[in-house]
């Protein structure tokens, strides 16, 4: 989650809402959450917009 939040740049916290939303998709292994590094690529261009 700590790898997610720094490439996005938002909290931790905001990483697990996310994934408790349903937002951004994740492994639950053990007690732990992974994201897949496609999913957060993915996440991240579609949630661009240009202004202007």
């Amino acid at each position: 989650m700590a790898e997610v939040a720094a490439v996005m740049r938002v909290s931790k916290m905001t990483v697990y809402r996310m994934v408790h939303g349903g937002d951004l998709p994740a492994v639950r292994v053990g007690r732990s959450f992974r994201v897949p590094e496609k999913a957060v690529h993915e996440y991240l261009r579609s949630a661009f917009f240009e202004t202007g």
